[in-house]
């Protein structure tokens, strides 16, 4: 399981175990000696342009699938080999900027950590604020008052779940070197996926009457790029599969299906006639900082309203936000973008980012970011019966909850979700992730980068035993 420990407060989170249990094992059609897979990238324009699919086999269901454990069977039958996440993605040993001795999660007494920080959290602010030799705008104002709400509610809950990942071992205030081989993965793969789905704009439009909605990944198959992006991919198997579009390789796990497109295509999605009865999404949120860099795509509030939710959410679907730490974006989450798709506001969550050693991995009271994000739980109102029936044997949503973790290095590579909300939702349910840019066993997901880090160079092949 990705959750290691569990207290009223929340949840401290193994993401890369969960990522490690999705049961990437591969399972080619010939036997290779020395455990090496069949060199499947494209060599020609044609194949460069098109996409196949691997079969694998089954996922083992022994214990966690990031030990040892490929292996090679004799000459002639199906090889076996298992992918793993590099680990190094989530060595994060030292916080990104250090907080002073008094801020520190786990120094001295909790108690008194907690009264001295408290009270002193507008002082250091107001210190970083003179060094700027400028005024709080209402922005800022408006985020000071929030973190004033929520600090000790996040500093005690982490100290709580930090604590007893300390006793268990799955924190330690000491990390030892990881392999040479970390120098050579690289931090930025090109994998071009936005790209590709700009150019799907031009393909002939999908419309409600094209009665192939889904294409099946079958064991060495090939398709058209219009054909995977005119709808929605699954792998219905319980097994892994590789893919490969426009030359790059992607893992696929089991039981996972996607749709690779950009918002103005979701139709491909409507047509999949599924309702979902998990929906989490994770907008491209407008700000500065983005308007700026130009390396990502945002969406405005109004276009984050035309997302077709109520379409594709069955009745008393949890519906999950994430969204950045500006009062801005919260409030139009719970003021507008909820009451247009007539979902009710329920709880506001946090996670809380840390060190392998369980130290924030930015100041608590930094004026700049935060270490902890904001989650927005709400339902979809409708059938009251409905909703009675779909709520039996499930505990109601709290009000505040922490999900504290070893936060991956790659940008904006969110925790999972599926292990925390299982004890609010009702098993073999059906799930969806918008704007995602992972899969998941179980789960649909969306979004122009949908396969980003499930790209082959994100994970490293186990040697045989």
């Amino acid at each position: 399981m990705s959750v290691v420990h569990r207290l009223t407060v929340g949840w401290l989170v193994d993401h890369l175990s969960f990522i490690n249990q999705c049961g990437y094992e591969i399972c080619g059609s010939f036997a290779h000696p020395g455990g090496v897979t069949p060199n499947i990238s494209a060599t020609s324009t044609e194949d460069y342009d098109s996409i196949s699919a691997f079969a694998a086999t089954p996922s083992s269901s022994d214990g966690p699938s990031y030990g040892p454990g490929s292996a090679v069977e004799t000459e002639g039958k199906k090889e076996k080999t298992r992918y793993v996440f590099r680990e190094e993605f989530f060595d994060i040993s030292k916080p990104h900027i250090a907080a002073a001795p008094e801020e520190q999660l786990c120094q001295g007494c909790p108690e008194v950590c907690l009264t001295y920080g408290f009270c002193c959290c507008w002082f250091l602010l107001i210190l970083q604020k003179c060094k700027r030799k400028c005024g709080f705008n209402q922005g800022e104002l408006d985020a000071l008052e929030y973190h004033s709400k929520v600090r000790k509610l996040i500093w005690k809950g982490t100290l709580d779940l930090v604590q007893e990942g300390l006793k268990s071992g799955f924190l330690h205030h000491t990390t030892a070197k990881l392999s040479c081989r970390k120098n050579n993965v690289p931090q930025c793969i090109v994998c071009g996926l936005a790209e590709l789905c700009e150019m799907a704009k031009q393909f002939p439009a999908v419309n409600e009457s094209d009665h192939q909605s889904v294409h099946v990944l079958e064991g060495e198959t090939s398709s058209a790029e219009q054909d995977l992006l005119s709808c929605v991919v699954e792998n219905s198997s319980n097994c892994a599969k590789i893919i490969v579009l426009m030359g790059q390789k992607y893992l696929v796990p089991p039981r996972s299906s996607f749709l690779l497109s950009d918002i103005s295509c979701l139709q491909p999605l409507l047509n999949y006639k599924k309702k979902y009865d998990v929906i989490v999404i994770d907008p491209p949120w407008e700000n500065k900082s983005v308007k700026r860099s130009n390396r990502y795509s945002y969406l405005s509030s109004w276009q984050i309203k035309q997302i077709p939710v109520p379409a594709l959410a069955a009745p008393n679907c949890l519906v999950v936000t994430w969204v950045t730490n500006r009062q801005k974006h919260l409030r139009f989450v719970k003021d507008e973008l909820y009451p247009h798709w007539s979902v009710k506001t329920l709880a506001e969550w946090h996670w809380v980012k840390i060190t392998t050693a369980g130290e924030f991995v930015l100041p608590l009271d930094s004026l700049h970011k935060k270490p902890y994000e904001v989650l927005i739980l709400g339902r979809v109102q409708g059938d009251v019966k409905e909703a009675l029936r779909k709520s039996e044997g499930v505990h109601p949503i709290p009000e505040h909850q922490l999900i504290v973790s070893i936060p991956c290095s790659l940008h904006s590579h969110k925790p999972p979700l599926a292990a925390v909300l299982a004890e609010f939702i009702k098993p073999d349910v059906e799930c969806l992730e918008l704007f995602a840019r992972n899969l998941q066993p179980g789960w649909t997901s969306w979004g122009n980068e949908v396969l980003k880090f499930q790209h082959i160079d994100y994970f490293t092949l186990l040697e045989n035993e």
